[in-house]
């Protein structure tokens, strides 16, 4: 018999399928790793065609929630993506409890957290970077390269860029730990309070560095954010600059209603 699910929600009939089946995945009735029905069984369920059923599960793909295996079948990934909350991942509570938003928000996500240090140092800032600190392009600027893992893969490369002459005079800056809250609780603590955190955000296909980094296949999509943290004297204090597996992240934002 089939079902009925969202038979009145004025959506296509694929992302009803879809979101269908995510809230099996998000309710636990289809555990991670799990096989998804078989498409003859799907089209039965649901009363569609194979075309509708397969871009369904297209869909459950896009969003990082299933991985299809050739000769195999669609299975529910054994790690669901981790959801970046805007709103919430910079909170000062979580500074406060010694946690940097990264691993506040994959702790949140039910995934372990851990970070590799690539390098640490004074470089030539490049230019677009160079743009949003207000300094001349080539300038010394500190920078931290880092490498994120969430339960062991990798998911993020970020690297941070200070000013010199605020990056100088904070020790912990240039070690590889740099203490509970990371590097905004030390920016904070001496004396660089934040107003707000801007962010830009393009999807791309990955170049062969970042697949390789990442462990992507060549070509996967991925994020590329650019973030400018903003003190309420209105300096750009750091510029992080990251590349995220796309199927690994959901990108959540608080927009408040303006006139």
């Amino acid at each position: 018999m089939a079902s009925t699910v969202g038979a009145r929600s004025g959506k296509p009939r694929y992302l009803q399928i879809a979101d269908d089946i995510e809230e099996q995945i998000a309710t636990g009735r289809l555990a991670p790793s799990t096989e998804i029905p078989s498409e003859t069984a799907l089209v039965e369920r649901y009363g569609v065609s194979s075309g509708t059923v397969r871009k369904a599960i297209a869909q459950l793909r896009t969003v990082g929630l299933v991985e299809t295996f050739q000769g195999k079948g669609s299975f529910v990934k054994s790690r669901p993506p981790v959801t970046r909350k805007s709103s919430d991942r910079f909170r000062r509570s979580h500074r406060r409890a010694g946690k940097a938003a990264y691993i506040a928000e994959t702790e949140q996500a039910g995934v372990e957290p851990t970070v590799q240090v690539l390098s640490i140092g004074p470089v030539s800032v490049p230019a677009e970077i160079a743009e949003r600190l207000s300094v001349d392009e080539g300038e010394k600027v500190l920078a931290r390269r880092r490498l994120y893992f969430s339960d062991g893969t990798p998911t993020e490369e970020a690297t941070s860029y200070l000013p010199w002459d605020v990056a100088r005079d904070i020790p912990e800056l240039f070690e590889e730990n740099p203490g509970g809250g990371g590097i905004y609780a030390r920016l904070e603590e001496h004396g660089h309070e934040f107003a707000e955190y801007t962010e830009t955000v393009r999807a791309r296909l990955s170049t062969k560095q970042e697949a390789s980094a990442l462990g992507l296949s060549p070509g996967s999509p991925v994020f590329h954010l650019t973030r400018n943290a903003v003190t309420t004297a209105g300096r750009v204090v750091e510029v992080c600059d990251t590349i995220m597996a796309a199927d690994q992240f959901v990108l959540d934002y608080r927009i408040p209603a303006v006139d």
